[in-house]
């Protein structure tokens, strides 16, 4: 199943510092009007809330770890989060072990939201997190990297299983693809902002990317959001160096929360 809520170049400004954390709100609406958008018969529309390298280089959000370059702050649309715990969960990971999100306190939590059947963006994310895993040496033990299912009709534990086995994400010790019932998926979706359009199985499901960083308290700290382009042909990609530098943008961030 083909995931329809992506990408392209142009991206709405980012907030000025100081005020990121408080538009979460309004820019995640940005994206469930998007979704409807799309839904209703408008053309598939490429969208993303960040500016490419080369574009407009926006001042950069206050709060952000000095590690994390401008390019990558750019290239990942991150902005800081008010400080506030993370809306909790438990849900059930690719193993078939319930895990409840305050169970992970202690550690860095890198939380997304992906479609096991998709074949656009989720994958580049997840060889992102595989970068970001390595990227990180001795202190991966202090990251858990997550993602809540969004797919209501592939929801079923081996899907997760499948999805992480084919791109690799069991490689990271600290991997957890979490699935449930729906009611309780659209508990964390809602919980966390995120947009979720799924009219029928054999449609395209239209849903918010969005990475949160979560620090060892249970806090958001900052989101940041997923990117890829698109050949000609519809297949996504994103050049290898941007690839790269999603996954030390990543490691940088946790790094810097996990110390």
């Amino acid at each position: 199943m083909r995931e329809a809520d992506t990408v392209g170049t142009a991206a709405p400004a980012r907030p000025a510092p100081g005020s990121a954390g408080a538009s979460r709100r309004g820019w995640l609406t940005f994206w469930a009007s998007l979704a409807a958008i799309i839904l209703a018969g408008a053309a598939v529309l490429a969208v993303v809330a960040v500016t490419h390298p080369g574009g407009p280089q926006l001042a950069r959000p206050s709060g952000i770890p000095a590690s994390v370059s401008d390019a990558q702050i750019n290239l990942m649309g991150l902005s800081p989060v008010p400080v506030r715990v993370a809306p909790g969960f438990t849900l059930t990971d690719q193993d078939g072990r319930a895990l409840s999100l305050s169970a992970l306190r202690g550690k860095v939590v890198v939380l997304e939201f992906m479609d096991p059947h998709c074949t656009d963006i989720c994958p580049i994310v997840s060889q992102e997190n595989v970068d970001a895993y390595r990227d990180l040496g001795a202190l991966a033990a202090k990251v858990v990297f997550a993602a809540v299912n969004v797919n209501q009709y592939h929801a079923a534990v081996a899907d997760m299983l499948a999805y992480s086995r084919e791109q690799r994400l069991i490689t990271i010790p600290g991997w957890h693809f979490l699935t449930g019932p729906v009611p309780d998926l659209r508990k964390v979706w809602d919980g966390y902002e995120i947009a979720v359009q799924a009219p029928s199985p054999d449609a395209d499901i239209v849903h918010t990317s969005a990475v949160y960083f979560i620090d060892p308290a249970g806090r958001e700290r900052f989101i940041a959001a997923p990117m890829a382009d698109h050949a000609s042909s519809g297949a996504s990609y994103l050049p290898a160096g941007q690839i790269a530098a999603w996954g030390q943008g990543i490691a940088q961030v946790a790094r810097a929360l996990a110390r």
